[in-house]
């Protein structure tokens, strides 16, 4: 007989030490793995029931330690960490490089035309502004015209940005070398961060996001929580646009000057979304894991009236913990 699974395994925290850049890594790279989006909803719900049952002290008989962590992996990936309500599947991160590698690779292709640039860009602030709601912090609900709103401006704002972009890169005082105008995507992408994620997240920002003490215990909402929070995760998202956006150009304008590529030009789109998508199977685990999901800040860097509420309930308590989103 197989012996007992222990129920002494912390499966409320990754499996890898979040401290080091390398753990949080190998946490990611099971996070977005891009395989879980294939994951049928039986199996999503029988690794939620496996990872809910254990932390109640019920273990499925014959359940290994691996397959508890697989299961973990599964629920964390499809199940918002907050709420534990089951995300909308494009919104995942597991969805980022299928769904990205496509919308990056179209928008670095069809680069020429001010029409495709709009497009393009629309397609892509709409499917950030999902991926943003998505992996919010906090489980406070946002109305749907605070929502309606939020994406108004954060695409509105980012199209804007990137038509700005371009026609900078078109005028012919500014003198930009040809192959200027195919990072504007890349910039516009990353001013457009700097735009959707705080828009789709302002609720926290008014209200705040809640913090919490070492042992898991809730001890208010705090907008300087969610400042830092939401710093943390444009820094993230820009960093992941990086190799995907500013890799894959300069290969392609020497490919276009092969012999094969203008003899097939035909192969341009799809080689480049591969390129794309081979940079963001990479970048995005590793841009997620450069701060740690459970992000920290000192009681002092609070809010005064919070400050002074932690002071009376836990005053032993130095600093609080919060979820940053992705």
């Amino acid at each position: 007989m197989s012996e007992e699974l222990s129920l002494n395994i912390n499966i409320k925290e990754p499996r890898w030490d979040q401290g080091t850049f390398m753990g949080r890594a190998k946490h990611f790279f099971m996070v977005t793995d891009p395989r879980n989006v294939l994951l049928s909803s039986e199996t999503l719900e029988e690794a939620r029931v496996i990872t809910e049952n254990y932390r109640a002290g019920i273990t499925k008989p014959g359940l290994s330690e691996d397959e508890l962590w697989r299961a973990k992996y599964i629920y964390d990936s499809a199940f918002h960490p907050d709420t534990g309500e089951k995300m909308f599947v494009i919104g995942r991160m597991s969805a980022q490089v299928p769904v990205n590698m496509s919308i990056t690779g179209c928008m670095l292709t069809f680069y020429r035309t001010t029409p495709a640039v709009v497009f393009w860009q629309w397609v892509n602030q709409s499917f950030n502004a999902v991926v943003n709601y998505t992996n919010r912090s906090g489980d406070a609900p946002m109305t749907v015209n605070q929502l309606g709103a939020a994406y108004v401006s954060a695409t509105t704002g980012a199209v804007v940005t990137a038509l700005g972009l371009k026609s900078l890169a078109s005028v012919k005082t500014v003198r930009l070398p040809p192959i200027a105008s195919r990072f504007v995507p890349f910039a516009a992408v990353a001013a457009a961060n700097c735009i959707n994620i705080p828009f789709m997240r302002q609720r926290e920002l008014k209200y705040g996001i809640p913090v919490m003490d070492e042992n898991g215990n809730r001890l208010g909402e705090s907008p300087n929580a969610a400042k830092q929070a939401i710093m943390q995760v444009v820094v993230s998202r820009i960093g992941m646009a990086v190799p995907a956006m500013a890799i894959p150009p300069v290969i392609m304008n020497a490919l276009e000057k092969k012999a094969f590529m203008k003899r097939f030009p035909i192969l341009n789109a799809p080689v480049q979304v591969g390129l794309v998508g081979l940079c963001l199977v990479f970048a995005t685990p590793l841009c997620c894991a450069l701060f740690p999901q459970k992000s920290s800040m000192s009681v002092s860097g609070l809010e005064e009236d919070l400050q002074e509420r932690i002071r009376e309930t836990s005053p032993n308590t130095t600093t609080v913990y919060f979820n940053k989103g992705l």
